[in-house]
């Protein structure tokens, strides 16, 4: 099994706007209430080239969501070791200037900042066992995978005196993750890789290690659970003789809407496999009966597995 993450993840990279109605039941366009006073500025998103001083950096995980991270950080300057299971998937940043280390030990023995994108608890444990022993007191591991907070804390129980883990599960697809635009929920203190994470997006800070983790499934599940109900409302619509693109513009005009942007999506890829993860980390929590219905649903076909998320509601 290849530990790298084929996705990830989903909410975001609806940068398809959902569909719009027209006609007469189309909401009326209301100009917002402008704030008086000075205003505030304007966030801005770092760009690689404003970077502070290099780091030594191991990256480790290449998958589809990966690899732009670990790129991002190698255009700012940093000096980036990679470690992939499957090797050929590092190629293009070892040709950019990466070293390729052969192991995950080799990759964070000299590393002052460990990240790892993993495919799911026990990948995550997998390269944990590898990686543990080479870790060096004042090293900040950063673990950008979606494994749930019960993985994350047992990980973070395991450190040598010294190393902080902080978990920083991501929101938002391939694209933002190639621009720096990801929304980043991170448990553990920041402030020591603030100037990393601010090159690969927005942070939200959630308390103490496994927070972040734990925010990452609430919202996750509610992305995958919206998009599940979609595509049942567009069966439903087909079974009632509707068409499509109809049923499409009206979900799209009301409390769906973000759901429906995610299920008519084209430049994103989460699969199904992943969702179906993510969302059986959070039915083992506690007892969700609309979730565990929608993990069935994700399974029902085994030739989406691969596809990303919204092809269930195509």
């Amino acid at each position: 099994m290849d530990t790298t993450p084929q996705h990830v993840d989903p909410t975001a990279s609806a940068r398809t706007p959902a569909p719009q109605p027209t006609g007469p039941t189309a909401p009326a366009r209301t100009s917002a209430p402008q704030p008086t006073g000075t205003p505030a500025p304007a966030p801005q998103h770092k760009d690689a080239t404003q970077a502070p001083a290099p780091r030594r950096i191991a990256f480790l995980g290449l998958g589809s969501m990966g690899l732009p991270m670990a790129r991002r950080l190698l255009d700012a300057g940093h000096q980036l070791t990679v470690w992939n299971r499957t090797a050929a998937k590092a190629a293009p940043l070892a040709a950019a200037g990466a070293t390729l280390a052969g192991s995950p030990a080799e990759a964070v023995r000299d590393a002052e900042v460990v990240i790892t994108m993993l495919a799911d608890p026990a990948a995550a444990r997998a390269v944990a066992d590898a990686l543990i022993p080479a870790l060096r007191p004042g090293t900040h591991w950063i673990d950008t995978s979606t494994i749930g907070p019960d993985a994350t804390r047992a990980l973070a129980a395991r450190l040598p005196e010294g190393v902080t883990l902080i978990d920083a599960p991501v929101m938002g697809s391939v694209d933002r993750a190639a621009t720096g635009e990801l929304l980043i929920l991170a448990g553990g203190d920041t402030a020591p890789v603030a100037d990393l994470l601010g090159l690969l997006g927005t942070v939200t800070a959630c308390g103490g290690p496994g927070d972040g983790a734990a925010l990452k499934l609430v919202l996750i599940n509610a992305v995958v659970g919206g998009v599940a109900l979609v595509a049942e409302s567009l069966a439903l619509a087909e079974a009632l003789g509707l068409p499509r693109d109809l049923a499409l513009r009206t979900l799209g005009a009301g409390p769906l809407a973000g759901a429906v942007g995610r299920a008519t999506a084209t430049g994103s890829y989460f699969p199904v496999a992943l969702a179906a993860k993510d969302v059986s980390l959070a039915t083992g929590v506690t007892k969700l009966p609309l979730l565990e219905a929608v993990h069935r649903f994700l399974l029902e076909d085994p030739s989406l597995l691969a596809e990303d998320l919204a092809a269930v509601a195509r």
